[in-house]
């Protein structure tokens, strides 16, 4: 659990995290979909060396960003042996029993796996080098012309902020709940499978109990600060576009498109 680093925030001085909020998300998402778009193992490349690119200039260690990788290894290895198996294209390489495995399988695996580790280093960073504050301020920036058709944009921005801020809080206190269980005596990794489900009961219990604590906690505490939503509310810092926002947007445009003509035109 303490590799798990989403919601936390790297505090240092860099060009990514002077960028404005709104310009983070707009790339982050355009990023996400550039990830989708390539289908090329070279292309991949690109798109790797680019995400380290960004990585280095926002001065985030990489161990932090393999750190978030880490917790992931499960899900990649799952994904894999389903995607290896599951794609029935290309020519069959191996066969064994009802399994078979085929070129396009490996490289449908390959890619998948690729995909996930570009998507979570992607989504990693902006976190990283955006503070849950500007994040909500950024949001609801972006939402704001929604607010004409009745969406509370305020409201989910909210939402969104305080759900990635209590992810560590929520760690911590799993993890000191699990150091308490073991004090008294509490198996939680030998036996089967089914028997460590069941060893994770007293450890769920009381950390659920604590997260409605919390969030009652909180609420309380808004309401006596008078919270009311976004309505009438001002800001204390205004975020603003500036010039290196624009030349960030151009340094992707571009990149964006080389990537894509690129791939389109070099044929292997």
């Amino acid at each position: 659990m303490k590799d798990i680093t989403l919601g936390q925030y790297y505090n240092v001085d860099s060009i990514i995290h002077a960028l404005d909020p709104r310009t983070k998300l707009v790339l982050t998402f355009a990023y996400l979909i550039l990830v989708f778009l390539v289908s090329k193992l070279w292309a991949f490349g690109l798109v790797a060396l680019f995400a380290i690119s960004i990585i280095y200039l926002s001065k985030v260690p990489f161990k932090m960003v393999l750190k978030a990788l880490k917790p992931m290894r499960f899900l990649l290895v799952l994904m894999f042996l389903l995607n290896l198996f599951a794609a029935k294209s290309g020519e069959v390489l191996l066969k064994w029993w009802i399994f078979e495995i085929t070129a396009g399988g490996i490289r449908q695996a390959v890619f998948i796996v690729i995909r996930l580790l570009l998507l979570v280093a992607g989504t990693t960073l902006m976190t990283f080098t955006t503070t849950p504050i500007s994040l909500t301020d950024g949001l609801e920036k972006l939402l704001a012309p929604l607010k004409k058709i009745g969406f509370p944009s305020h409201e989910l921005a909210m939402m969104m902020t305080i759900a990635l801020r209590f992810i560590p809080t929520l760690l911590e206190e799993a993890d000191k709940i699990m150091k308490a269980q073991l004090s008294r005596g509490a198996d939680l990794e030998s036996g089967n499978i089914i028997k460590r489900a069941k060893s994770m009961i007293p450890i769920l219990v009381p950390l659920f109990v604590s997260a409605f604590r919390r969030a009652d906690e909180l609420a309380m505490a808004m309401e006596s600060r008078c919270y009311h939503g976004g309505e009438g509310r001002t800001k204390m810092r205004v975020i603003a576009f500036k010039k290196r926002d624009a030349i960030a947007f151009l340094i992707f445009a571009s990149a964006f498109a080389l990537i894509l003509v690129l791939q389109k035109l070099v044929v292997f």
